[in-house]
């Protein structure tokens, strides 16, 4: 019996950036199309020049109107808008924004309505897409705000590390205020469930590190440590969560004290994206944990010093697109194993969402 076909809604992201170029290069493999219906939400036009600008020949899309309508067997897309648009590469524009944005909603509206599986997004630019329709720092928080109502956790994944962020996209001024034992230990949370079911391991151990320098030297440098993270440790071991630290972030990645756990929850984005993308870089993949819903993405930018160039490499991309796959077996497969085994049934994919948001 062969496995489903899990239907893949893609984002184009910024249409200055390189993110049709590797959606374009991922979807150029044949086998692909043996695990997913990979269907873009964007514009043919769009990427037919993107196509042009790469010198790549042998490819095109299956244009269709509703995801029912995919070519299994085929890359298909969706137009959101039929304008033709000036599509400058390498700059960031108005159109940038707008158009990541036009794809960005039809996608979420796909998956919201359960005509999609999963959501892998493109990269879009922070700044040109601000609008009265996206007031959010980044992917994360605008999917929190569809899907997660507050409960969404920032996780990129790698084959030998996985690192979560406390605290996403604020200010480093306004991270200490931010961070209470009740957040932290929400996030452990969230990061423990997430390892136990969208990565089947069993009693994952997970690193926490400190906020200040040296982990606070016992409130030398600082209370944080002393006052907030380590209460939430002791919160987290309470409910059997098995947490350890707060560690000192420089010596536990320098030292590759990161191999001895299954994760790691960082206090703030830079303190776990740094390492990260320094171990990992174009080979790990921005995974939004704690939603109902499977969203992914690569874990670099719209890259606009090169984009046109045949220069991007699709590989984070890629990996995008199969752990999205992965997790949605993952949590189908646990949703079937702790059901009643008398009375096992699965529920439909837009139960319990709410369309309003919409």
């Amino acid at each position: 019996m062969s496995e489903e076909k899990i239907i893949v809604g893609i984002s184009q992201g910024d249409i200055n950036g390189i993110g049709l170029e590797v959606i374009i290069k991922s979807l150029l493999d044949p086998t692909i199309f043996d695990l997913c219906t990979p269907i873009v939400f964007g514009s043919n036009k769009t990427a037919s020049f993107h196509r042009k600008a790469l010198g790549i020949e042998d490819f095109s899309f299956n244009q269709i109107k509703e995801p029912s309508e995919a070519n299994h067997k085929r890359a298909n897309i969706i137009n959101v808008y039929e304008e033709d648009v000036n599509i400058e590469l390498g700059k960031q524009t108005e159109a940038g924004g707008k158009y990541a944005l036009k794809s960005l909603e039809a996608a979420a509206y796909a998956l919201a309505q359960g005509k999609v599986n999963v959501l892998v997004t493109a990269p879009i630019n922070k700044e040109n897409i601000q609008s009265p329709d996206f007031n959010f720092p980044g992917h994360t928080e605008y999917l929190e705000s569809k899907f997660g109502d507050g409960k969404s956790l920032m996780f990129l994944v790698s084959d030998n590390l996985r690192v979560a962020v406390a605290t996403g996209h604020i200010p480093v001024t306004q991270v200490a205020a931010a961070l209470t034992p009740e957040k932290i230990n929400a996030k452990l949370k969230a990061l423990y469930n997430s390892l136990v079911n969208d990565f089947n391991i069993t009693k994952p151990k997970i690193a926490v590190l400190g906020l200040n320098p040296h982990a606070g030297d016992n409130g030398v440098i600082g209370n944080e440590e002393k006052n907030i993270i380590i209460p939430a440790i002791n919160k987290a071991k309470e409910e059997g969560i098995l947490a350890y630290g707060p560690y000192p972030a420089d010596g536990f990645f320098g030292n590759k004290t990161y191999e001895q756990f299954d994760a790691v929850l960082a206090m703030y984005h830079d303190q776990g994206l740094v390492p990260f993308k320094t171990i990992a870089f174009n080979n790990g993949v921005n995974f939004t944990a704690g939603l109902p819903v499977v969203r992914t993405s690569p874990d670099h930018g719209t890259a606009y010093d090169i984009a046109g160039k045949n220069k991007a490499s699709e590989e984070s991309f890629r990996k995008a697109i199969y752990m999205a796959i992965d997790i949605y077996r993952n949590r189908k497969e646990n949703k079937i194993n702790s059901a009643n085994p008398l009375k096992i049934s699965i529920p439909k994919r837009d139960r319990d969402r709410d369309f309003t948001k919409f």
